[in-house]
């Protein structure tokens, strides 16, 4: 697919904070719009396979990965600032420019591959869709890129090599040179043998047309012009067969040699080099099945230490474990839990504190959580309570009932951390992005409408059953 399809077919926006220097307490952020991913055109119909159902920045934020429904992964390349002027400044030029203040990110289209394809489990006589669930960068000391994507089974490592390709502006328009070059690289390139790849008749009579047609006025040049980016992508490994249920999580563990895949009631431990086994470190299926009170909803490794990992339920709950206690994580977890959230119930409550989203902050200490109601920040030496409670849907307790019955209220909402780890962000209807930053001591926070053109003020009150779950910041 080309890029000016991609631009129409997928929408995902881009914020920047306009930051100001000051003394403490800081100065609250003002966001500004930077870019549009995937914009469509006025009239295009969008249809189900083009939404994105996945999105990841990669550590050093100059690469963005993006899954659709339709199992086709986008990356994104940041082209701005240093990335560009390299080419044209001396490295003295270089240095006397600032471009912290005036240079805004900008991401180009990189590359496009299809990772997933629909398939079927004749086992359980059950479709699988090609809908790509999570894309995880996977940290590596070489210069090529590698990336996880899965679906609801099945789980692939690409590898994203970069590639330097010359564009050709104008050819030699020779007859006889341009079919002795095509010939030529049948010939290397297919069949690698000897023996011509067309047949001696074919060939002259083929010569001979294009030698009649041609001008004898041809001119014999060619042109190169600037060398290109590009990128190859190649399928590394395929970790499949080792869920019953879908799978919602994948986590790259700080030791750059093992991930987690999760679904609903297991916890599987990989080796990124071993596809056909894996390690049960957690399972929550109880012996029968009537028994089972809640579900693994998300689950994510510690980003410094590889021995800690999380996850959370659909009670609310984040489970904090070390592998080194036991292989077996099952009862060896420390329990994050609200303890002011044990007043009067109701039958929506345990619905709303369903956690959806969970993110670990760079330095690990603080875990940030999203369930239908609020945004909460967790600090990992504290078990008790959150450290901060973000009310983003509190409006909507009044319409439980109404949202209950159009299936509005298991809607899932993604949460994040900044690059820096001082501000996070939320989605709500409406294409709203509610932004928060943790040392300003306020819960308000900004609230902004993800649109080219954010003008209108947000209705509290009247919500748009319009799903935004950000994903980046």
């Amino acid at each position: 697919m080309s890029e000016d399809k991609t631009k129409r077919t997928r929408t995902s926006s881009y914020w920047k904070p306009a930051m100001t220097l000051s003394s403490d307490p800081p100065a609250p952020l003002d966001w500004k719009f930077s870019q549009v991913f995937g914009e469509r055109a006025p009239g295009d119909d969008l249809q189900d396979v083009d939404m994105i159902s996945a999105i990841e920045f990669d550590k050093s934020g100059d690469f963005l990965a993006i899954g659709d429904r339709g199992g086709r992964c986008i990356i994104f390349e940041r082209k701005d600032g240093k990335h560009t002027l390299n080419q044209h400044h001396s490295r003295h030029e270089l240095e006397q420019l600032d471009f912290t203040s005036t240079q805004h990110p900008e991401f180009q289209f990189k590359t496009e591959f299809q990772g997933h394809e629909p398939e079927f489990d004749y086992l359980k006589s059950v479709e699988i869709e090609e809908k790509i669930n999570k894309v995880r960068w996977c940290a590596t000391s070489s210069g090529s890129q590698f990336m996880l994507s899965t679906n609801d089974k099945t789980i692939k490592l690409w590898k994203v090599k970069e590639c330097k390709v010359k564009k050709v502006k104008e050819m030699n328009t020779h007859p006889f040179t341009c079919l002795d070059n095509m010939l030529l690289a049948e010939r290397s390139f297919v069949s690698r043998e000897d023996k011509p790849a067309v047949a001696n008749g074919y060939r002259q009579e083929w010569m001979e047309k294009i030698a009649k047609n041609a001008s004898p006025s041809q001119d014999m040049h060619s042109k190169v012009a600037d060398m290109e980016d590009t990128a190859h992508t190649r399928c590394r490994k395929v970790y499949a067969h080792a869920h019953d249920f879908n799978i919602n999580s994948i986590s790259n563990n700080s030791d750059c040699e093992t991930f987690l895949s999760a679904d609903d009631l297991r916890i599987n431990l990989w080796n990124l080099e071993i596809s056909d086994q894996c390690f049960n470190i957690l399972d929550m299926k109880p012996a029968n099945m009537e028994d089972l009170t809640e579900v693994i909803t998300t689950a994510e490794f510690h980003p410094i230490h590889c021995n800690l990992l999380a996850y959370s339920s659909s009670r609310g709950f984040i489970r904090l474990v070390d592998m080194r206690q036991s292989a077996l994580c099952d009862h060896s977890a420390r329990i994050l839990q609200d303890g002011d959230s044990h007043g009067l119930k109701s039958f929506f409550t345990e619905i709303i504190a369903s956690i959806s989203d969970m993110k670990f902050s760079r330095d690990g200490r603080h875990i940030l959580s999203r369930d239908y109601m609020n945004l909460k920040l967790w600090d990992t030496h504290m078990d008790s309570s959150p450290v901060a409670i973000y009310k983003i849907h509190e409006h909507l307790r009044p319409k439980l009932s109404e949202l209950y019955n159009n299936d509005r209220i298991f809607d899932r909402f993604g949460c994040c951390f900044s690059g820096d780890g001082l501000h996070f962000a939320t989605g709500s209807y409406s294409n709203l992005v509610r932004i928060f930053s943790g040392g300003d001591g306020s819960e308000e926070g900004a609230t902004i409408e993800a649109s080219k053109t954010p003008n209108r003020y947000p209705l509290p009150n009247s919500p748009q059953i319009v799903n935004f779950g950000v994903g980046v910041i």
